[in-house]
């Protein structure tokens, strides 16, 4: 998983893209499904799971903490959960390959738990740091020995019982959320996360689903997050609607190029992920909402994008926590648009599967994009809807991001774009070339 063969790309032009695509389940509801599941007592069966890279170490990971997850030929996962308390210590070291979220998350977990557990992934996932994880936990009576910086890979000793803390998020962060609050299920007491600003809600939603006595009330500070520890989880059957991450990239690519209407199925309307939504709409983008319902506690729609001229838009950096993934995507519609387009408040962008601002900075300048880096962001010089000139060579630095923002970028420039690597889009959008072929074919 974590030394996959690179895969280099040269991507171009394709002409309009038509049809309707169904893009791969919610990456986060897809980890938390699995894991919930494997913390219930009892069979929960999950439809529409994301079966990319990242998801699946999640599988591995409970799996070799006792929990048994498999596929059945119907493509529904069947998970029967130990119990919260019931992890086991796993044999050998969790390889997370590239997936920041499996490894923030099962380090809360395993943090309440009496076992140890070391975390190891690849090259770009043992850059990042863990701290903002590592330090709440510690509270909680974990021991975490990491890598300098805090990176991986690290050992967790887990404290059991934990204590319970109430912690103030620093940082906007929905991993480090809910790493506190799976920490919080098999702590005696209750524990609480205080928000000062909302992230996004899967780990609250689907865990009231499972049973936890969970409650999010208004405070001075911002939302209390409070969970009820020694929690016993009630197994479910779970739908995952689709990544609205994974839609940004067709959203985008229909938005540029001349000609392009598509319907995108079943996409997660979640209102603390739609930020990308909002800012292309507010760029003028033509995206409109269909068979508007609600699955497995989630607002879901169909989305009809359109074609449309793209006009640039100073980016509210209060969008930033709903559309962090979105970024890259945005940066390519931004230079297609009319005018200078600024997008700060972004700090995050910073440690993700690489330095996404510098690395879409350097893939834009490549090709042919005038770009101004800023230490929470990038402002971009639009082209007005002409061809960017393209050209260029891509490094991707292993981010999958990286790789299929760049793919359409590709698709509205006159020339060309190399791609260093494209093999780490199968962490998230294994399917993602075929399904440009079906669109563009």
């Amino acid at each position: 998983m974590s030394n996959a063969a690179s895969r280099p790309l040269t991507a171009s032009a394709r002409g309009p893209l038509r049809g309707t695509v169904t893009v791969p389940g919610d990456k986060s509801i897809s980890h938390r499904a699995i894991m919930f599941s494997a913390l219930a007592v009892g069979e929960s069966r999950i439809e529409g799971l994301l079966e990319g890279e990242d998801v699946l170490a999640t599988a591995a990971a409970m799996r070799a903490m006792g929990a048994s997850v498999e596929r059945g030929d119907d493509g529904t996962w069947r998970v029967h959960g130990v119990g919260v308390g019931g992890l086991q210590q796993p044999a050998q070291a969790l390889d997370m390959g590239n997936s920041g979220t499996s490894t923030r998350l099962l380090m809360g977990l395993v943090s309440s738990h009496p076992i140890s557990a070391t975390f190891v992934g690849d090259a770009s996932l043992s850059g990042r740091p863990m701290g903002r994880v590592i330090e709440p936990l510690g509270q909680m009576g974990a021991e975490i020995s990491a890598s300098p910086g805090g990176r991986l890979p690290l050992m967790v000793r887990g404290m059991c019982p934990a204590v319970p803390i109430t912690y103030t998020l620093p940082v906007a962060s929905a991993q480090v959320k809910s790493a506190v609050l799976l920490a919080g299920l098999n702590t005696p007491g209750v524990t609480r996360v205080i928000e000062p600003v909302p992230t996004r809600d899967h780990s609250e939603r689907m865990l009231r689903g499972f049973g936890a006595e969970l409650t999010v009330e208004d405070g001075p500070e911002g939302k209390i997050i409070s969970i009820t520890g020694e929690a016993e989880l009630k197994p479910q059957h779970i739908v995952v609607p689709g990544d609205p991450s994974s839609a940004g990239f067709w959203m985008v690519a229909a938005s540029i190029v001349p000609g392009s209407e598509i319907t995108i199925a079943n996409v997660c309307m979640n209102p603390t992920r739609t930020g990308l939504i909002t800012a292309l709409r507010r760029m003028g983008a033509d995206i409109a909402e269909t068979n508007a319902r609600t699955v497995g506690g989630e607002p879901v729609a169909d989305l009809v994008v359109r074609h449309a001229p793209l006009k640039a838009i100073e980016v509210p950096a209060d969008l930033a926590p709903s559309m962090i993934d979105e970024y890259p995507v945005l940066f390519v519609a931004a230079a297609l648009a009319e005018g200078r387009t600024v997008a700060r408040g972004a700090h995050e962008l910073r440690v993700k599967e690489s330095d996404r601002i510098a690395a879409m900075r350097a893939a834009l300048t490549a090709a042919g994009v005038q770009t101004e880096e800023f230490e929470d962001g990038l402002a971009i010089h639009g082209s007005a809807g002409a061809p960017l000139p393209g050209g260029g060579n891509v490094a991707t630095l292993l981010d999958h991001r990286i790789a299929m923002s760049m793919t359409v970028a590709s698709l509205a420039a006159a020339q060309p774009i190399a791609i260093d690597d494209v093999a780490p889009v199968a962490t998230s959008y294994p399917d993602f070339f075929e399904t440009l072929e079906s669109l563009t074919g």
